[in-house]
């Protein structure tokens, strides 16, 4: 069996790894939804620090997990 090429090697792996990082994040959106508290109905200007970096982070996992 022939080698792959450099440059097909690269785009195969780089769409496999892709495709992973995206399974990745909505798994972790799905597991967000479930655990986390939502903070839609409260004025983000009076959460404790805390509250606001899991709301940075559910929004930094929405990002990611969008196609």
């Amino acid at each position: 069996m022939a080698p792959i090429p450099g440059p097909v090697f690269i785009k195969i792996f780089y769409a496999n790894f892709v495709h992973m990082k995206k399974s990745f994040f909505k798994l972790l959106a799905r597991i967000n939804k479930a655990i986390l508290p939502r903070y839609s109905q409260r004025d983000i200007t009076r959460l404790s620090k805390l509250d606001k970096a899991l709301v940075a982070f559910r929004y930094w996992v929405t990002l990611n997990s969008l196609d």
